[in-house]
């Protein structure tokens, strides 16, 4: 059996091929069904799933927005989709995804621990353009993303308490689970350097696991890896979520779960599903499991009035030259180009942010993570889900059409970060939520998950994003490939 046919897997069709589009298709339209029986309908008879899966999941967004109760059904809905579908195979044949609650571990894992040589750092400070901010300069670029769209006056507000209470850094009696510890917009660094206990987990690969313990030695914090018996460190999330599990919920502290892997393609679903199991696994295990996520700004997302009006405001006050040249281009492109982000008044207003050439299997893994978090958070855990802003990640700068987006998004008023910004900032609104219960409590999951938003500007643009990220992408296209 070849690693692609291990562990956590896509269902096989009659034919035996293992659709993604089969998959994603009937998720979408199963979590959609208990609250808008026509837009399961539309997705299941979605002939081109690759190309034609965005208004279907803009529609999974729209269609929870009549009440508390209806975006929760699409939530769990999905999730239940999601684990009756997917299967796990093995020597002995398949089976489905709930044997992983109760399946035994093929081996066990032991812990080595590392703790750094430097003293933790006593202060807020975040890394920008070559310098690191703290107190009143980091106050001032908070003030300046805020007046310029960049992040949410909340967003603000969570980095402002921590900055307030350098204590919370070190996350006193936790032990944060780092899942993908290896990932670019992963906050171990950071945590490490604030003195925090962590519990990394990724893939057994040599060269990742020697970055890794080079980023502990040169912290304050506690590395806890997780080894097996020929002393390699790592392990394998798709074939094996009951070791891993476990072995997080033999750790002492109270345990926090950051779920940060990433794949290409359709491994992102395998192993966000995987992931997904090993969380009902260990909440099992250990109740007070907080539980922590970062959602993408490509994605869809109802947003507060506020954002909607700054939007409209924006572009009622855009340069007489980009009126000029936007008329003729909505006209030559049927209204494609440049078309204004939302309908005046909209509150809330759907920011639809989706990037076709992401993919609808990377879309997939990521709103399950929403769902979980949603659900989660209904059930009474703890939980840390905050919208990242656009970051130039090995990921996004390998694809030349999301590079050359990324470099011309400034001109439409999106700042793209530097991967050493956004993990410093995602990680200080962990540390906040973690310290608050979560944050604020909302009346509806759309606003739990609009709280806090760092979109970098995304939100609040003057056009919808993916009427202006092709332009974007062409003014950019010489950035790019310097």
């Amino acid at each position: 059996m070849t690693d692609e046919q291990r562990g956590v897997v896509f269902p096989a069709g009659p034919d035996g091929r293992r659709s993604t589009a089969t998959l994603g298709r009937a998720v979408v339209a199963d979590a959609l069904r208990p609250v808008d029986p026509t837009g399961a309908r539309a997705a299941e008879q979605e002939t081109n799933w690759r190309a034609g899966y965005l208004p279907h999941l803009r529609r999974a967004v729209e269609a929870g927005l009549s009440s508390r109760a209806a975006a929760l059904q699409i939530a769990g809905a999905g999730l239940d989709s999601l684990h009756a579908r997917m299967r796990v195979a093995g020597p002995d044949g398949e089976t489905d995804l709930g044997a992983l609650q109760t399946a035994p571990a093929a081996r066990r894992l032991r812990t080595v621990e590392l703790t750094g040589d430097a003293e933790p750092e006593r202060e807020l400070s975040l890394p920008y353009r070559g310098a690191r901010l703290r107190g009143d300069e980091l106050h001032r670029r908070l003030v300046a993303w805020v007046d310029a769209g960049v992040i949410e006056p909340s967003c603000a507000d969570a980095v402002r308490t921590v900055a307030d209470h350098p204590e919370w850094l070190a996350l006193p009696d936790r032990t944060v689970a780092v899942l993908g510890a290896g990932a670019e917009m992963g906050p171990l660094t950071a945590l490490l350097r604030w003195g925090v206990r962590v519990a990394a987990v990724d893939l057994p690969r040599p060269p990742l696991w020697e970055r890794v313990r080079d980023t502990a030695r040169r912290g304050a914090g506690t590395l806890l890896l997780p080894v097996g018996e020929d002393d390699a460190a790592g392990a394998d999330l798709i074939t094996e979520v009951p070791a891993v599990t476990d072995w997080l919920a033999a750790l002492s502290g109270s345990p926090v779960l950051g779920n940060y892997v990433y794949a290409d393609g359709a491994t992102n679903v395998r192993v966000s599903t995987a992931v997904d199991a090993l969380t009902l696994r260990l909440a099992g295990a250990r109740p007070d499991l907080a539980l922590a996520f970062l959602a993408t700004p490509t994605d869809v997302f109802a947003v507060p009035g506020e954002a909607v009006d700054f939007s409209v405001a924006a572009y009622a006050a855009r340069p007489r030259t980009a009126k000029l040249v936007g008329r003729p281009l909505r006209t030559l492109s049927a209204g494609r180009l440049l078309r204004r982000a939302y309908v005046p008044g909209a509150d809330p207003g759907i920011a639809d942010s989706l990037v076709p050439q992401q993919g609808p299997n990377y879309a997939l893994a990521k709103r399950l993570q929403r769902w979980r978090a949603a659900v989660a958070r209904e059930a009474g855990s703890t939980v840390s889900m905050n919208v990242a802003p656009p970051t130039r990640t090995r990921s996004v700068v390998k694809n030349r059409a999301l590079a050359a987006a990324y470099a011309g998004a400034h001109r439409f008023g999106v700042e793209v970060f530097e991967p050493s910004t956004s993990n410093v900032l995602m990680a200080a609104l962990l540390v906040h939520d973690l310290h608050t219960d979560g944050g604020a409590a909302q009346q509806h999951p759309w606003q739990d998950e609009a709280h806090a938003a760092a979109h970098g500007g995304l939100w609040r643009t003057p056009y919808a994003p993916r009427s202006a990220l092709g332009l974007a992408a062409v003014l950019g296209l010489g950035a790019a490939r310097s």
